[in-house]
Order: structure tokens, then sequence, then C-alpha cells
């Protein structure tokens, strides 16, 4: 709290806290009881961004509700289902879940994230950045015998060896699967 209260007299325009300490790492659950009392602060006047566990629409829905914060951070939940912005958009201004996304369009969404990330950086450096979010992608839930394709994503040592491999293995019957 006083670290908080100590960096916007700094001068820091808003403040992200994780709720998932560092000796923590990627284990356990995020706790949001420090970031919503840093929210109820009387003395903080700058925004307070939340980040950790928001793996749902529902949940994002929950931390504005219980803990006020400004805004949240989505990390971990949005490799390989980038749409996660989008569901969580569309709960937020409706309370509703978004109509579920064709595999489709889902997979146009992966192959842009590719396009897009080789275009920032470079082939090589992207592809070991971006094939772990492929391969971790819901969208190849259920797919039979999915397992060879996916540790070929995981090698994959350039884009012909991500999306395009990835499309000739998605069957008819996947076209709807959710996210």
């Amino acid at each position: 709290m006083e670290l908080a209260e100590q960096l916007q007299d700094c001068g820091i325009a808003a403040l992200t806290i994780h709720g998932r300490t560092r000796a923590q790492m990627y284990t356990g659950e995020a706790d949001w009881t420090l970031i919503g009392e840093v929210k109820k602060n009387p003395r903080m006047h700058i925004p307070i961004i939340g980040n950790g566990d928001i793996t749902s629409p529902q949940r994002a829905k929950e931390c504005f509700d219980l803990y006020g914060v400004d805004a949240i951070m989505i990390g971990r939940a949005s490799f390989g289902r980038p749409w996660i912005f989008k569901e969580v958009r569309h709960y937020l201004e409706t309370g509703e879940e978004l109509p579920p996304l064709s595999a489709e369009w889902k997979l146009s969404v992966l192959r842009q994230e590719v396009v897009d990330s080789v275009n920032l950086l470079d082939e090589r450096r992207d592809i070991l950045h971006v094939r772990r979010h492929l391969a971790a992608s819901p969208l190849f839930k259920g797919i039979p015998n999915f397992r060879e394709t996916r540790i070929a994503m995981l090698r994959a040592a350039d884009q012909r060896g991500t999306v395009p491999y990835i499309r000739r293995n998605i069957t008819p019957n996947t076209s709807s699967s959710p996210a």
C-alpha cells in the first residue's frame, strides 16, 4: 500500500498490480485482495489496473465489480486465444456471452497473429515466440491425432511449419469449437 502511494507521489500516471508474487511465478492463484485495497485507498487517485488469473469474460467482470479496478490486463489466457479480448468486451458491454466464433474465423486470427508478429520482429524470433501460443490454442482441442501436429508446431522454424500445416489438419466437426 505504501509503495503504491509513493509511486503515485513520484508522478506515475497509472499502476498495474499483479495478484501473484514473484515467488509464486506461474503457480497458485492470484490474490486480488491487495489490488482491491490499493484501489479503495482514499489517497490513490491514479488508475489501478489489475492483473492475474483473468481467463474468462465472467472473471473479468467479477474483478471490476469486486475490486473496483479501472482496467484489467489479460496475459496467459490470451495465448492461442487472442479472441478472449473480443469475448470480454462483448460480455462487459452486454452482460451476455459472445455467440460462438467459427473455427475458420479463429484460424484466420491466429494466421494474422503470425504474420503481424513476423512483420514486427523477424521470422526466426517470431516463430520462437508465437509457436507456443499457437500450440496452446483451444481451437485444436479434440482434433483426433493432433499430438503430432502440436509437436511439429512447437518445433517449427518458420511460418510454413505453423498455421498452414495446422490448416490441413482441421476437420469439419471443429468448425464451431468453443473458445
